[in-house]
């Protein structure tokens, strides 16, 4: 048997051996929409709300239909197995791909990855399991040692493997990181636990570059055509990619139109906004009562639908909030201003341009996978405003820039000798000329760039020094404010960590004047993780819209006119300062898991909003528990719904545990007035710790508490 069946073909496919049964399979990137094998405008998918935003609605059923629009997407584009769930753990909001994976709590991440991968693969795409294990932090990715205790790796980071293995995925990742001192794509995991003990039989793979040597235990290394993969079990290697080519051959997946795909995505997004603070129940606003209306900030024209890195797609269309309000307000002035800039790299160009003399393009930046080429440029940027006008490019390889004909530089960047491989796509190295232009003066731009993969055209616009007072101003005279604060992708990317959880530029001062020139403010935050609110005491309504894919602007106006209740509900902790959060840097070369069990809601910190937090619409009262058993009432004055949470506890248990942790949920919607009864499934480890190289049960009885968060549990029921 052929070793190089073992590994791609290609950045994206698998080799073919027609005598096998072994087709080209495709695979493709796909947390937040599915890429396929290009990667520009021209190749645009749907943007679906990114996984902390699902995780949000606490819904498995919601998930896996989002997971089967996505297999449809899939098919569409001609991919076979997707990149994904991502099911690494919110070890820390510090990590650079938080807004990438569900949850802090290992049980809710195992719920819903269950559903997404049940949704894609009940439709014949393989899912991809990512990434195995304690892939928790961008810094030092490719290198770093994570050390983590054996209890811990089995009850946090492990756990979702475990129970989402159960439920038979197609595909599974290892990792770039080492554990406990082995690399994961030669870990003692794959063969002991992850084949043996747990019995996976589909095939495993490499992250893109993670194999290191002959003696990897994947089944397949990406991406192709090298490798050093050449172990004596090629056969069975093989074979398991044969049984996965059989699989994905179902090649119809349930059709879904563009209305369709709209629908639920902005019914997705709305159901994973969490509304966090509603002071005075200033929400919901009734649309009719409106006349004067600013939207302001840094995300409110330009939405951050997804984050950066390997989750990053072109949708056809985003909704920003300023759009989505607009749409909704036909009849109402609304108006807008930033008031701060949040970004300090050069944004992308937004020009259309020829590249090479004949093909036309919609955007500035362009990615290609291969060898680099040399690629040449011509646009015309015209000045909205006038003043001093900043004209680059970003990338690795040599520029020559040319304005009107003379040249701006003619230099080589590169990236810096420790850098992660990824910033080339992710945070390039950039270079940019100041250019003073009038208002609508158009400037010639050529471009040659050589020996490249990718890169940018970059133009940022003058920013007026009057913004914060412009935007101050706008919102007192308006009878609602919305303003949309966030991160940027400087911020929340694949690529690198975060250095700070507080919101970049001047955005804590925008959102303290607003709010004080008026307390009918709503403040919109779009960030995948959590930020500092150091305001939040003067905020009458906060809405956390994570990255909320193309629908955000849409769901964004349903939530706050009140046509669909914010029925998102925390899956990570939202800390009410950065002391004591588990740290991303290694130190020489080791990432100490120092805190233990203490992740999260399980750890001693005090949080700004707890793990399970979210308001809503109306109001519930928890009638009785019994078990597992939970009968409530909508005690409010419209339908509403509600996530029951059920935590388990054991008070003087002989060993170490968190004070309570999540056993189970279950979403129920009811009438105004109407009583419900639902049964909450609980997880099959409920009860279970790791001690002595097994699964224990500690005998006597534990307790379950059912409630809206793990702060504000309302009944309680032994359970033995």
């Amino acid at each position: 048997m052929d070793a190089r069946l073992l590994t791609g073909a290609d950045f994206w496919s698998l080799r073919e051996a027609p005598e096998l049964g072994l087709r080209r399979l495709v695979v493709s990137d796909g947390p937040a929409g599915v890429r396929g094998e290009t990667w520009d405008e021209r190749s645009p998918s749907a943007n679906v709300p990114a996984p902390t935003a699902l995780a949000a609605t606490w819904d498995v059923a919601r998930v896996e239909r989002v997971a089967r629009l996505l297999a449809f997407e899939c098919r569409r584009k001609g991919v076979d197995v997707l990149l994904a769930p991502t099911v690494n753990l919110h070890r820390t909001p510090y990590g650079g791909r938080h807004f990438e994976c569900f949850s802090e709590d290992p049980y809710l991440t195992a719920a819903l990855g269950v559903a997404f991968v049940r949704g894609l693969q009940q439709e014949g795409v393989g899912a991809t399991v990512k990434h195995f294990v304690a892939n928790d932090s961008e810094t030092e990715r490719f290198t770093l040692d994570a050390h983590v205790d054996e209890r811990v790796l089995r009850e946090l980071y492990l756990l979702p493997f475990e129970l989402i293995v159960a439920a038979d995925p197609w595909a599974i990742m290892a990792a770039y990181n080492r554990v406990n001192g082995t690399t994961m794509t030669e870990s003692p995991l794959i063969a002991d636990v992850l084949r043996g003990e747990w019995g996976y039989a589909g095939v495993v793979m490499s992250d893109w570059g993670a194999t290191r040597s002959a003696d990897a235990l994947v089944d397949l290394a990406m991406p192709g055509p090298d490798s050093p993969l050449d172990p004596p079990d090629v056969d069975v290697r093989v074979g398991r990619l044969v049984e996965l080519a059989r699989r994905t051959s179902k090649h119809e997946a349930t059709p879904w139109s563009e209305a369709e795909i709209a629908t639920e995505l902005r019914a997705a997004a709305a159901a994973g906004f969490v509304l966090a603070r509603n002071h005075g129940a200033l929400l919901p606003l009734t649309g009719s009562s409106l006349r004067r209306v600013a939207v302001i900030g840094p995300n409110a024209r330009e939405a951050r639908t997804l984050g950066g890195g390997s989750a990053t797609v072109y949708p056809t269309y985003a909704v920003s909030p300023l759009d989505g309000l607009r749409a909704a307000l036909p009849h109402a002035e609304v108006t807008y201003a930033p008031g701060v800039k949040a970004h300090t790299r050069l944004p992308v160009a937004k020009v259309s341009v020829t590249l090479n003399g004949t093909e036309q393009r919609e955007t500035g930046e362009f990615i290609w996978f291969g060898e680099p080429r040399t690629v040449e440029l011509r646009t015309t940027i015209t000045a909205e405003v006038a003043g001093e006008h900043v004209i680059g490019v970003s990338g690795a390889g040599r520029f020559t820039l040319t304005l009107d004909g003379e040249i701006a530089f003619d230099e080589t960047l590169a990236l810096g000798d420790d850098a992660d491989p990824g910033e080339l796509l992710f945070a390039p190295p950039q270079h940019g000329v100041p250019v003073r232009l009038a208002a609508n003066q158009a400037v010639d731009v050529a471009l040659r760039a050589e020996g490249v993969t990718s890169f940018q055209l970059n133009h940022d616009p003058p920013f007026p020094d009057t913004a914060m007072d412009d935007a101050v101003a706008l919102a007192r005279d308006a009878d609602l404010v919305v303003l949309v604060v966030g991160t940027t992708a400087e911020v929340e990317s694949e690529g690198f960590d975060r250095s700070s959880l507080a919101l970049p530029g001047a955005q804590d001062e925008l959102v303290a004047r607003v709010t004080d020139a008026n307390p009918k403010t709503v403040v919109v935050v779009n960030a995948g993780a959590p930020v500092l609110m150091p305001w939040i005491q003067q905020a009458p309504a906060v809405l956390l819209t994570w990255f909320a894919g193309q629908e955000a602007g849409n769901a964004i106006a349903d939530v706050i006119l009140g046509a669909a209740e914010p029925g998102g509900r925390l899956p990570t902790t939202w800390p009410a300062t950065e002391e004591g959060l588990p740290r991303v840097q290694p130190v020489d070369g080791v990432l100490e898991y120092t805190e233990g069990l203490k992740v999260g809601y399980r750890g001693d910190a005090e949080p700004l909003f707890p793990f399970g937090h979210g308001l809503g619409y109306t109001s519930w009262q928890y009638l009785a528990m019994d078990g597992t058993r939970v009968r409530l009432a909508n005690t409010g004055t419209r339908r509403g719904r509600e996530v029951v949470q059920v935590y388990a506890s054991r008070p003087d248990s002989a060993i170490e545990r968190p004070s309570r942790w999540l056993a189970g949920f279950a979403v129920v919607e009811a009438d105004a007035g109407e009583e419900v009864i639902v049964e909450v499934p609980l997880s099959p480890r409920a009860f279970d710790h790791w001690a002595d190289g097994a699964w224990q049960r500690e005998p006597g009885a534990f307790v379950l508490e059912a409630g809206r968060s793990v702060a504000d549990l309302k009944l309680s029921s032994p359970w033995s």
